[in-house]
């Protein structure tokens, strides 16, 4: 039987991140092999992950790239808070949106895309296994534009492109992109902040609208408006509701005198030509997620046997 040296432990924690008990058993089960002890931990790793996958993953980061034309943002989620701080995690997050900016935003495409040797699926199992928290790509989106720039902002940022809020907008325009890329980075901004359902009112689902539209009428009817007024005052309650929820219509938060298409109108001049929003995607971390209320002080007491 092959002699197992603290050394060699130590290298075998070195390339694989995992614990120092894991890393002796795998030398131990391969004889002293490095690489075969390697293989003997990836594949303890991918079983853990397993184990880890039915636990609530709704921290983590948004993670957004940019180039002048195209731009592309996921969502990967981790269990804690502590992991979007993790110098590996932050690594892979940047380069499945990469991967996203080359394949687009099907989450399906990007698994199976390849970075290197292996998959971005493969790349997520293994960073489960050294990690030691269940992760999960959950959405990706890709914008892009013929003529004009695609503009991000991340908002609660942890480095460059990742951090809690994301926002990508698409803006068509053959004018300066400098100037261009400006705007949009406050137009950005804007959606960061207010959160629109559509750039204009043509874009808000019908379902939507239909809630809205009845909600507005239950309201007046409640008020004691005659019923042949309803229809007219909904119609101008809607009128409201649009200026809220969508983005052209909304108060700029750079000047909120101006409509965000007046202020775009405005731009124009400066820009060198006439500029549309073509479309935006905003992510907010763990947004959906029905997350576990969890007693953090019982957990760790619970490890520690002491609870």
């Amino acid at each position: 039987m092959a002699t197992i040296t603290a050394a060699m432990v130590k290298e075998l924690r070195d390339k694989t991140g995992a614990g120092m008990m894991d890393c002796k058993q795998a030398l131990n089960e391969s004889g002293g092999e490095m690489e075969a002890a390697v293989d003997w931990l990836r594949k303890k790793g991918l079983s853990k992950a397993a184990k880890k996958a039915g636990r609530v993953a709704a921290e983590g980061l948004i993670g957004v790239v940019v180039s002048p034309a195209k731009g592309a943002m996921v969502e990967v989620n981790s269990e804690t808070d502590f992991v979007a701080r993790n110098e590996q995690f932050q690594g892979l997050v940047k380069m499945i949106a990469q991967v996203a900016l080359d394949v687009g935003g099907d989450v399906e495409k990007i698994k199976a895309a390849k970075v290197g040797d292996v998959t971005v699926e493969t790349a997520i199992s293994d960073a489960i296994a050294t990690i030691g928290e269940n992760m999960s790509l959950r959405r990706a989106a890709q914008l892009s534009v013929g003529s004009g720039v695609v503009a991000s902002y991340v908002h609660s940022s942890v480095t460059d492109g990742l951090g809690k809020i994301g926002v990508m907008v698409a803006l068509e325009s053959t004018g300066q992109k400098d100037e261009l890329a400006a705007l949009g980075r406050q137009v950005a901004m804007h959606i960061a902040s207010t959160n629109p359902l559509a750039i204009d009112p043509s874009g808000v689902d019908p379902s939507v609208v239909k809630r809205e539209k009845d909600i507005l009428a239950d309201k007046f009817r409640q008020q004691g408006k005659p019923e042949a007024m309803i229809d007219k005052i909904t119609e101008s309650g809607l009128k409201t509701f649009y200026k809220e929820q969508t983005l052209l219509e909304q108060a700029f938060i750079f000047d909120d005198k101006k409509s965000v298409a007046q202020a775009l109108k405005e731009a124009e001049g400066k820009i060198g030509g006439p500029v549309k929003v073509t479309g935006f995607v905003r992510y907010a971390l763990g947004e959906g997620i029905e997350k576990q209320e969890s007693d953090f002080a019982a957990e760790v007491a619970a490890a520690a046997g002491t609870n």
